[in-house]
């Protein structure tokens, strides 16, 4: 009776656990969905933009520009265009104040695709910051063209 019991418990665990992980497998999606794309490519539509080689050149000219990198932390520790200062996309509304006073300055923003730099940037642009400029390729474009990263 117990040795029948315990089976009849390990095969509903198993079931469970099979149901489990194919519930979780629907449930992720294989990427943003055509929403967010659709969001992304309008920002671009309505911001100005720079190649990489642009800031590349903006920071060998030593030029007056805040870099602005909107990963998360831990990506921005890992590397970082040199002298960036990092405030993450999910917080940009709430700290970007306090960390960039002057509305006027020139800010290139970049992230890891630079989408949600691009969501950024039109953010910026809508928080009264004229000079917000997406950096229009990802971090590891920059990485690949052998510019320069900070740790």
């Amino acid at each position: 009776m117990k040795k029948r019991m315990l089976v009849g418990l390990m095969a509903a665990f198993f079931a469970l656990s099979i149901m489990g992980t194919a519930i979780a497998q629907q449930a992720a999606p294989a990427g943003p969905p055509q929403v967010v794309k659709d969001m992304v490519a309008k920002a671009k539509s309505s911001i100005q933009k720079v190649s990489a080689a642009d800031v590349k050149a903006m920071i060998d000219k030593k030029d007056k520009v805040i870099y602005l990198d909107v990963r998360d932390p831990g990506e921005f520790s890992a590397g970082h265009l040199p002298g960036a200062i990092n405030i993450s996309r999910g917080t940009l509304e709430f700290n970007v104040f306090s960390k960039i006073q002057d509305q006027n300055a020139k800010v290139i923003v970049y992230c890891k695709t630079a989408a949600r730099s691009a969501l950024a940037t039109k953010t910026l642009n809508d928080l009264g910051y004229k000079n917000a400029i997406l950096m229009d390729a990802s971090f590891e474009d920059w990485v690949k063209a052998g510019y320069p990263v900070a740790r």
